[in-house]
């Protein structure tokens, strides 16, 4: 077995003699193929471009240990024709060959990128096999280089067809028709794709007629300058006959190497006589293998290791075949020739095919398979927008480190690198599907920078795209590049009218949590009112961005602003036909908030500003509040109006005095001698006061005045201006007349008046004095009441003197009922017994 230690301590000594080295650098062995895997395979470097490749070497050295000298250039000859065959033929299911050069000590040629053979694949899974079995490795009778690689469902199945595709090449090929002769698991080449392709042409056989003879396999002849025997066809060995069937049979022995860990279902050993007598049981083996294959596939094993050559398939028929139907397979395939497709069907298949079939897609086979092809692709400026859509798929799902490590190296020139229009309206489009993984040292130098440049574009759709890129990116943008940057670009292209305002109102909500309040105030609002509210999904931005305000002052929404600006911009909006339910409960949501936001600030405005008036300007209109519950009327105040002592109507005077006894009459008469003197002698006071206070007080003199007489004989009562605004006051300037108690009922009117009981006493108030007052009691009295004539001639004349006497001091009043006077004020000659001057 070549070991990996061995052949890393070897390579060094003729890897300096062979000319490969000028073509490429060299590094270590990773696999080995061909005949009884002579050629080793190492990874390597183009010195021309960089590019990776492999280098496939023969040490002619390990042929003189293994046989005789005069054997050396056999099998170097048949291993340099098989290197020039491969390089002739190009073709995308063939190992593609470079170079071919030789030295005495060595022969190698440089190819594409190698992972290793199928060999070493079923080497690793018959190895890992024998260990969960605990057997020991020593017996392991094919001297195989091990490579760690687990194969999947799709790839199996994918690699075989590829095989089938490459067999069916040779054998319908235009110019010549050729018999392979060696299809084994060694000469199935895995690229680092993980394609396969079919390699080892040593043996190749041009086929003029078929069958054609053909030299059976012999221990006469090194092994290295034969064919496997373990997959050689039946009637080669027994026959000396071959055809394309003989090809088609060594296809059905790998693939049952396949489903069976790696070992083939004859295992001669180098041996022919082993090798016919495993062969008369082969049916059996099949038998015992096909339960492990693909159930689409078994049918087509089973008939490709017939003896019968006319019953196994054909490449054509076996590449049509139910098993290969698969879409994934077919996607892999038209990457594989992606390059013979013209431009329409590549933007079709990547936009389209390939991105539906990426979810079911296994990641090892799309970082290894796919995504070669799609970074070859991104340098082909036409397809670069329909490449771009599989790539960010492949992003979404890609780890932070899948990222940096595979996908970023290869996005990052685009960021710098002018590139299509398509294209960078697809990158700043899923700008933050980038972002999301890109590395922090990146994004601010290059990957926003071709943000930031791109408002510079003289397209629209570039413009677009990167005003729909700050709605999305807008949590990796710094506060001073969204004041600096975004928001003049927004404004200017509100200006220009390039951008569709509803792309750019839906950025204003996105950076409005980022301005400070002087810039909102100054551009986003008068932006707000010159947008037009036209277009139903333009309406519902703008609300939004006023709902977004009203959640905090600091956004700088006044109220005079929603007053005069806002609510008469979004008012006429609510008869829009355009608009749904929906739409429309947005708008009348948001009008109906700045309605409150406004009552509630004039409410508080004008609280205070009633709180800081003058004391009993502030208590006026609350002082009708303070009446007694006995009054069963609503509110009214009469102005500066004040009765201290109710006054009676005949009837009850006439009731009074029939209830006093005959000390009562004679002190009641003393009483009103003495009030009646009382009254003559002091009435200039009586008007001197009302001049000075402007209260009218109305004592408790005319105790035999009837209730009919209740009409002040008084001109006409002018209220003055302070008091006609407050609550109760007379509209018109003055007060209602009394009709007479004569008059029906149906004929007067009621009144609003709410009188205050004096506080000191005496006794209640009655309708003597205010018009029309309207009570329970008053109703009863009314009710029974007559005209009198039970007044003395005496007591008339006293009521002509006094009310002459007022009507031509009294001037124009305004009457309050709110508080209690201020004392009235005496000349020393009009002072009464006891009392002083203040």
């Amino acid at each position: 077995m070549f070991a990996k230690s061995k052949s890393s301590s070897s390579s060094s000594n003729f890897q300096l003699a062979n000319p490969i080295r000028n073509f490429c650098e060299i590094g270590k062995q990773t696999a080995t193929a061909g005949p009884e895997h002579v050629w080793r395979i190492y990874d390597a470097y183009s010195k021309e471009d960089g590019k990776e490749v492999s280098v496939f070497l023969f040490d002619k050295r390990s042929v003189e240990k293994l046989h005789k000298p005069k054997r050396k250039e056999t099998v170097t000859e048949i291993l340099r024709n098989g290197a020039k065959e491969m390089q002739r033929f190009i073709h995308p299911k063939i190992l593609q060959v470079y170079k071919v050069e030789e030295c005495p000590e060595t022969l190698a040629f440089a190819s594409e990128p190698v992972l290793a053979s199928l060999a070493n694949v079923l080497a690793y899974q018959e190895q890992q096999e024998l260990i969960n079995k605990q057997n020991t490795l020593s017996q392991s009778h094919r001297p195989v280089y091990v490579k760690e690689y687990e194969l999947l469902d799709i790839e199996i199945k994918y690699g075989l067809l590829q095989i089938t595709e490459a067999l069916l090449f040779l054998h319908t090929n235009s110019h010549t028709k050729i018999l392979h002769r060696n299809v084994c698991p060694s000469n199935i080449i895995i690229t680092k794709r993980g394609t396969w392709k079919l390699a080892g042409f040593e043996f190749i056989e041009v086929v003029n007629e078929i069958p054609f003879t053909i030299q059976p396999w012999t221990s006469r002849t090194s092994k290295m300058a034969q064919p496997n025997l373990d997959y050689l066809a039946p009637e080669i060995q027994q026959k000396k006959l071959g055809s394309f069937s003989s090809d088609m049979y060594s296809l059905g022995m790998t693939i049952c190497a396949i489903f069976n860990r790696g070992r083939p279902l004859i295992q001669a050993n180098h041996n022919c006589s082993e090798y016919l007598k495993q062969l008369e049981n082969l049916d059996d083996r099949v038998g015992i293998i096909l339960p492990s294959v693909a159930l689409p596939l078994r049918e087509a094993v089973s008939r490709l290791l017939q003896k019968d050559i006319d019953l196994r398939p054909t490449a054509q028929v076996l590449s049509m075949i139910k098993y290969f139907r698969d879409p994934l397979v077919h996607a892999l395939q038209f990457l594989d020739v992606s390059k013979l497709k013209d431009l329409m069907q590549k933007e079709h298949f990547y936009r389209t095919t390939l991105k539906e079939l990426l979810p079911y897609i296994p990641k090892k086979l799309l970082y290894q398979h796919i995504w070669w092809y799609l970074q070859a692709e991104l340098q082909t400026q036409e397809v670069l927008s329909a490449v771009l859509q599989p790539i960010l798929y492949i992003i979404e799902k890609s780890t932070k480190e899948e990222y940096e490590k595979i996908i970023f190296p290869t996005l990052r020139p685009l960021f710098s690198n002018r590139k299509s229009i398509n294209g960078t309206v697809t990158l700043l489009e899923n700008l933050h599907v980038i972002l999301e993984k890109t590395p922090d040292e990146y994004i601010d130098s290059e990957v926003l920078q071709m943000l930031y440049t791109s408002f510079e574009n003289s397209t629209m759709q570039v413009q677009t795209a990167a005003y729909i890129a700050v709605t999305n990116v807008t949590d990796y943008l710094n506060d001073e590049a969204i004041r600096n940057i975004i928001l003049p670009k927004l404004l200017q292209a509100f200006d220009n009218g390039t951008v569709d305002e509803r792309k750019l109102m839906k950025v204003v909500y996105c950076i409005l949590n980022r301005l400070e309040k002087q810039k909102i105030i100054d551009y986003v609002l008068p932006l707000l009112c010159k947008v037009k509210l036209q277009e139903p999904e333009i309406v519902v931005r703008v609300v939004n961005i006023y709902k977004l305000m009203l959640t905090d002052k600091n956004y700088g929404l006044s109220v005079n602003w929603m007053a005069t600006r806002a609510m008469p911009s979004l008012l006429p909006q609510t008869v829009n036909p355009g608009l749904n339910l929906e739409q429309f409960m947005l708008l009348f949501q948001v009008l109906q908030e700045m309605l409150n936001h406004i009552e509630r600030n004039q409410r508080n405005k004008l609280t205070l500003d009633n709180l800081s008036l003058p004391s009993p300007e502030r208590y006026r209109p609350f002082r009708h509040q303070h009446s007694t519950d006995n009054m069963h009327v609503p509110p009214f105040n009469i102005p500066n109006l004040r009765i201290d002592q109710r006054k009676t109507s005949s009837a009850e005077d006439m009731a009074r005095k029939n209830s006093m006894t005959e000390p009562d009459r004679t002190a009641s008469a003393e009483n009103m001698a003495r009030k009646n003197s009382m009254i003559s002698t002091f009435g200039g006071w009586f008007t001197a006061t009302m001049n000075d206070s402007n209260f009218l007080k109305v004592h408790n003199a005319f105790t035999s005045r009837r209730l009919s007489d209740n009409t002040l004989m008084t001109p006409k009562i002018r209220v003055a201006p302070s008091c006609a605004s407050s609550p109760g006051g007379t509209p018109g300037g003055g007060l209602p007349v009394r009709r007479h108690s004569s008059i029906g009922p149906q004929e007067r009117r009621g009144s609003n008046i709410n009188l205050s009981p004096p506080t000191g006493g005496g006794m209640p108030i009655t309708s003597s004095s205010v018009p029309y007052l309207l009570s329970s009691s008053m109703n009863s009295v009314r009710g029974s009441r007559r005209p009198s004539v039970s007044s003395t001639s005496s007591q008339q004349g006293l009521l002509q003197q006094v009310g002459s006497s007022m009507v031509r001091q009294l001037p124009p009043i305004c009457l309050n009922l709110n508080g209690p006077p201020p004392p009235p004020t005496l000349s020393p000659s009009l002072q009464l017994p006891g009392q002083h001057s203040h």
